[in-house]
C-alpha cells in the first residue's frame, strides 16, 4: 500500500473538515519512533498532540490493557462499577494540585473534561457566566468552542455559541500584553458585559496550548486567585495538555503557590487510550445531583488500565525529572541557533513544554510562512513537529518524554539545520 494511493481514497472517503497534516500513513510505533506504510521513520514531536509522555505503545501500558481485555472491556461505570476506576480517582486525588479533600470524575475526551467541569461549576454556584482567554483553546464541542479564544480554524461557520462566555486577555510579554493589563481586561468585562457575582468560573491554560505555548506569569495566577476568592467565582485549570510530566511536574499548576478549585485532565492520562478527567475539591464535585455525570464510554475500564499504568511509568522512570532535562537541552539548541536565526522572536520554555515564535525580521509581524518552511525541512530529514498559536507562526515540541538519547540528539540536530536554512 502506497501513501498516495491511500491519500486519494482518504479524499474520497473522508470530508474535507477533518484537517490532515503529514501524506504519509502510520503502519506501527515505538516510543518515539513512527513508521510509514513505505517503511519510512519518522521521528515523532507530535506525539499525538502530547498525548504520548510516555512513549508509543510503552511495554507497561500496553501489558496494563491486554491484561484488562482478558477480564472485561465495557460493563458502563453507572451501570456495573468496577475497581479500577475507584483506585484511579485514589490516586490522581492524591497527587491533583487541588486544596483539601479531592474528589475526581472520568470521561473520555478533554473537551467533555471541560464541559463537565462547566456543569459542575455552574451546579455549585448557581451562577451562569464563564470567562476565559482570547488564545486558549478548550475543545471542539459547542460549549467548548464557546470558550476557545482562537477563531479559525475552530469556530468556522459554526456559530451561534453558547452564552455567558466572556473572553479577557492573556499575559502576553511578546505581544504587550501585561498582568495588569490582563487583570483590567476583567475588569472592563465586569463593568460592561457581567456582573462578577453572576460569573460561576474563570477557565485557563496555567500554558495556553493552541494559543502559543504562553506561560501564565505566577503574579497573574495570584491576582485570579485572589479575583476568585473575592467574587466567588470558581477557578478551573485546563491541564489537558500540560499534564502528566509535560512542564517538568506532574501538572503545570504544580508551579504555582496558588492552587485551583477544577482541574480538568486527558491527552497524556491514559498513554493513547481516550480517557479524561475532573478532579475538584470535594464539595464542589458533590454540587450535581446523582445522574447528572457521566457517560457510556466515561471511564473506559481499558483506557483506566492505561492510566493506572502510565502513573506508575513516570513515577518509575522519573519522567518528570527528564522533562526538565530534555527542556533545557532544547532550549540550548534553540538559544544557539537564534544566534543566526533573526527570524526567532521568542523561546518559551516550562519543562518539556517548549515553543519558539517566528516573526518577519524585517516587518517584525508574526510568519507563518517561515513557521511552514522550518516544519517543511525537518520533516524532509524524518523529524514531525507541529505548529500553534494565534497566528500559526509557533513551533510546539512534544515529543515522548520517554525518547532516547541518542534519538533526541539526532532530533536536535536535525532542528538546528531546519533552522540554519
Amino acid at each position: 500500500m502506497k501513501n498516495a494511493e491511500l491519500n486519494q481514497r482518504r479524499l474520497a472517503a473522508t470530508p474535507r473538515g477533518i484537517g490532515v497534516m503529514c501524506g504519509f500513513y502510520a503502519e506501527r510505533a515505538e516510543n518515539a519512533t513512527l513508521w510509514d506504510v513505505e517503511g519510512n521513520e519518522v521521528i515523532d514531536f507530535a506525539a499525538g498532540i502530547a498525548v504520548l509522555n510516555t512513549g508509543h505503545r510503552h511495554p507497561k501500558v500496553v501489558a496494563a490493557i491486554e491484561k484488562q481485555l482478558q477480564a472485561f472491556t465495557h460493563t458502563a461505570y453507572q451501570i456495573v462499577p468496577y475497581e479500577s476506576y475507584v483506585t484511579l480517582a485514589e490516586r490522581i486525588n492524591q497527587c491533583a494540585p487541588i486544596e483539601g479533600a479531592c474528589k475526581t470524575a472520568f470521561f473520555t475526551t478533554g473537551a467533555e473534561a471541560v464541559e463537565n467541569a462547566v456543569k459542575i461549576a455552574r451546579a455549585y454556584t448557581g451562577r451562569p457566566g464563564l470567562i476565559t482567554f482570547g488564545g486558549g483553546f478548550h475543545g471542539r464541542t459547542y460549549m467548548t468552542m464557546a470558550l476557545t479564544g482562537k477563531v479559525a480554524p475552530y469556530k468556522l461557520g459554526f456559530g451561534p455559541f453558547p452564552g455567558s462566555v466572556f473572553h479577557g486577555q492573556y499575559p502576553n510579554a511578546l505581544h504587550g500584553v501585561s498582568t495588569e493589563d490582563a487583570m483590567n481586561s476583567l475588569e472592563r468585562i465586569f463593568k460592561a458585559d457581567i456582573d462578577p457575582k453572576q460569573v460561576a468560573a474563570i477557565v485557563l491554560e496555567p500554558v495556553q496550548g493552541e494559543g502559543g505555548f504562553n506561560i501564565a506569569p505566577p503574579e497573574f495566577m495570584q491576582a485570579l486567585r485572589t479575583l476568585c476568592d473575592q467574587n466567588g467565582i470558581l477557578l478551573i485549570a485546563d491541564e489537558v495538555q500540560t499534564g502528566f510530566a509535560r512542564t517538568g511536574k506532574l501538572f503545570a499548576m504544580d508551579h504555582y503557590a496558588v492552587k485551583p478549585d477544577l482541574i480538568t485532565m486527558a491527552k497524556s492520562l491514559a498513554g493513547g487510550m481516550p480517557l479524561s478527567a475532573v478532579a475538584g475539591r470535594a464539595e464542589v464535585m458533590d454540587a450535581p445531583a446523582p445522574g447528572g455525570l457521566g457517560g457510556t464510554y466515561a471511564g473506559n475500564p481499558l483506557a483506566v488500565a492505561a492510566a493506572l499504568a502510565v502513573l506508575e511509568v513516570i513515577e518509575e522512570e522519573q519522567l518528570c525529572q527528564r522533562s526538565q532535562r530534555l527542556g533545557q537541552d532544547l532550549v540550548e539548541v534553540l538559544q544557539q541557533a537564534r544566534k543566526h536565526c533573526p527570524a526567532i522572536a521568542d523561546i518559551r520554555a516550562k519543562g518539556s513544554m517548549v515553543a519558539v515564535e517566528f516573526n518577519d525580521p524585517a516587518t517584525g509581524k508574526p510568519s507563518p510562512e517561515f513557521t511552514r518552511q522550518v516544519q517543511q525541512k525537518a520533516q524532509e530529514e524524518g523529524l514531525l513537529l507541529l505548529s500553534c498559536g494565534v497566528y500559526g507562526n509557533v513551533i510546539r515540541f512534544l515529543y515522548p518524554l520517554t525518547i532516547p538519547d541518542a534519538q533526541f540528539s539526532q532530533a536536535l540536530a536535525i532542528l538546528a539545520r531546519a533552522l540554519a536554512q
